[in-house]
């Protein structure tokens, strides 16, 4: 069931992307260093970089539809999840990966949850009440 409107859906990109470049510090994993490190700071950039694309209401310049910005949200959270594995810090201290997991998680929730297509006033379209003569 898809009940999250894009413009909550779009707040949580944003927020999420900071979360994400800050996690490393958040969640005291700095030290770890790595890919435990890169890796949310560089999705939580490329989540900005993407989301002002999106034809949503937080978007600035809106070229990318909200299905594919959907499946980029699902393709970064997989990876995100599976990165403790794929880069072996997975038997680090559980704050340095368990964040990888919890957020990616929580991002592909969100997206099953969200509605794919925005409101008529993002598309360009304006619905119109009756007319008055």
């Amino acid at each position: 069931m898809r009940f999250i409107p894009t413009k909550v859906h779009a707040v949580l990109d944003y927020v999420v992307a900071v979360a994400l470049i800050l996690a490393p510090t958040i969640f005291m994993f700095e030290e770890v260093g790595g890919a435990a490190v890169i890796i949310p700071r560089v999705l939580g950039v490329g989540l900005i970089l993407y989301s002002l694309f999106t034809r949503y209401e937080l978007g600035l310049i809106k070229v990318i539809g909200m299905p594919v910005h959907l499946v980029f949200d699902i393709l970064a959270s997989v990876f995100l999840i599976a990165s403790p594995f794929l880069f072996g810090f997975a038997d680090e201290a559980p704050n340095a990966w368990l964040p990888h997991i919890a957020v990616g998680v929580a991002v592909i929730l969100v997206v099953l949850c969200s509605k794919s297509q925005p409101g008529a006033s993002v598309s360009g379209t304006k619905a119109h009440a009756s007319s008055v003569a």
